[in-house]
């Protein structure tokens, strides 16, 4: 993968998406805006949707993909057909290796690693490892979102690793946040001094404009749940509340399930809305934000990506938050949004068909937000790396 012709200067950037697709789909809109100034190689770990475009200018390797099965399971596997985790471990480590030794970059992003994703220390040691010994001086830089997730009683230690770690390997850290939202230190808490420069770029949104919305005649409520990996049960409550409380009173409700939910649970979902008025199922959307900008009100979980969905769109908004086993990320994002009168939160523990009805009742004829929050994020990311490249901060302090 070399092109003699590219003047601009190489970036490879390292993200890896599990559960959800709020990493995949952030780290392409950051790419994108880098590709104006870098010949860019985005290498992606996780399963990649079919109806996902490239950004132009982007040049995508995919990795054998590891990630969650969803659910409660959050162990790893390969997601590859005919590998085993084993061998998917050993083929990424390769490509990874060899991508670095042949583009020899001028930067290397990686996204949220070490704050998070330690579960794929084995094959980012051994490539940061490289990098940091090139001979060709390589700005290591970590791409990370708003907010870390809690880790219970161990999470001082994994801090202290983490921060041990960016002192050692890294150069600079992006925040992708407004830092009058949250700052990192309200999630990353280390005992250990950060010796490493930290940079907010504000949020990453694939267009910081307000979408423009075309209204329904009746009025529509649109539910979503991120990729659907995990979100089966907030949409099935969703076509209960509608079937049960919304359909008698004109409403249309329109779901959008995400490309990672379980196939039953659309099919689920499709024979509900078969034999039910006003309810409509669908797989998945390009633009999110633009529909939610049509719509009456939305019914969402609270990941990076749609959580901004309703920021840009202003779409009156009831979230219930991921939160199971030790998931903290979407919980606090919905609490500081919704202090700044984004959306309204309702809690997992308390959502019912009926509870869920009411919420959207209460939400018809709400105005609209516009809550002042940094949304350049994309461009601001593209600046800061084009400006730690270009004052050669690579110290890598041990």
């Amino acid at each position: 993968m070399t092109r003699e012709s590219d003047e601009r200067p190489a970036l490879l950037f390292y993200s890896q998406h599990s559960v959800g697709l709020g990493h995949l789909v952030r780290s392409l809109s950051v790419a994108a805006a880098l590709a104006e100034r870098f010949r860019v190689v985005l290498v992606s770990g996780g399963e990649i949707p079919t109806a996902f475009t490239v950004p132009p200018g982007v040049e995508l390797v995919a990795l054998s993909p590891i990630g969650s099965r969803g659910g409660s399971d959050t162990s790893l596997a390969s997601l590859a057909p005919g590998l085993t985790l084993e061998e998917a471990w050993q083929r990424r480590l390769s490509t990874l290796l060899d991508l670095l030794d042949a583009l020899r970059p001028a930067a290397l992003l990686v996204e949220l690693f070490p704050l998070g994703r330690r579960k794929f220390d084995r094959e980012l040691i051994p490539l940061l490892e490289r990098a940091r010994g090139a001979q060709r001086a390589t700005t290591i830089i970590c791409s990370v979102r708003d907010i870390l997730v809690a880790g219970g009683p161990g999470q001082a230690a994994k801090d202290d690793e983490a921060a041990l770690r960016l002192n050692h390997y890294f150069d600079a850290v992006l925040v992708h946040g407004d830092p009058s939202v949250v700052r990192l230190e309200d999630t990353f808490r280390p005992t250990i001094e950060l010796r490493v420069p930290v940079h907010y770029t504000g949020y990453v949104v694939p267009r910081p404009e307000r979408p423009r919305g075309v209204p329904t005649r009746q009025p529509e409520v649109l539910v979503s749940a991120g990729g659907g990996k995990v979100g089966a049960g907030l949409l099935r409550c969703a076509a209960l509340a509608h079937e049960r409380h919304l359909a008698g009173r004109g409403l249309l409700t329109r779901i959008v399930t995400g490309p990672f939910l379980d196939d039953e649970d659309v099919r689920a979902l499709a024979a509900s809305s078969a034999n039910c008025a006003g309810l409509r199922v669908e797989r998945f959307i390009p633009d999110l934000a633009s529909a939610m900008a049509s719509a009456s009100a939305s019914i969402s979980q609270c990941g990076y990506n749609t959580a901004l969905d309703i920021v840009r769109s202003g779409v009156p908004s009831v979230v219930v938050p991921h939160d199971e086993g030790r998931e903290t990320e979407q919980g606090e994002r919905a609490r500081r949004l919704a202090g700044l009168g984004v959306m309204r939160v309702l809690n997992s523990s308390a959502l019912t068909p009926r509870r869920l009805a009411d919420e959207v009742l209460e939400l018809l004829g709400a105005e609209r937000s516009h809550a002042a929050i940094d949304l350049d994020g994309a461009r601001t990311s593209a600046r800061l790396v084009a400006e730690l490249v270009g004052a050669g901060t690579v110290t890598h302090a041990s």
